[in-house]
């Protein structure tokens, strides 16, 4: 299959793209990024185009969508929270807050 040729995904696939290049697009992205990264997205949670027949292909993931884009999160709260005591004590420190 050629790049760029869309035949073997399916009408949700292609809703699904359009609908992710739009957000991105909102966002400020430029529109062939925004378009690129979303079809990444999309083969991502899906495994890439489907083809027809029975019992072929992977269930779908969307852990990427129930992010909401979100950057993975590492570190405890515990963590979080010594860092916002080190940062109130520097702000306080410089007169900033």
């Amino acid at each position: 299959m050629p790049r760029g040729d869309k035949s073997s995904y399916t009408d949700k696939q292609k809703r699904q793209a359009e609908h992710i290049a739009e957000s991105y697009e909102e966002r400020g992205v430029p529109d062939d990024e925004a378009e690129g990264r979303a079809w990444a997205t999309v083969n991502k949670q899906t495994g890439g185009g489907k083809k027809s027949g029975s019992g072929r292909g992977k269930p779908e993931n969307h852990e990427s969508a129930s992010r909401g884009g979100r950057a993975n999160t590492s570190g405890s709260s515990e963590q979080a929270s010594a860092a916002a005591r080190k940062g109130w004590v520097t702000r306080r420190r410089n007169g900033a807050g």
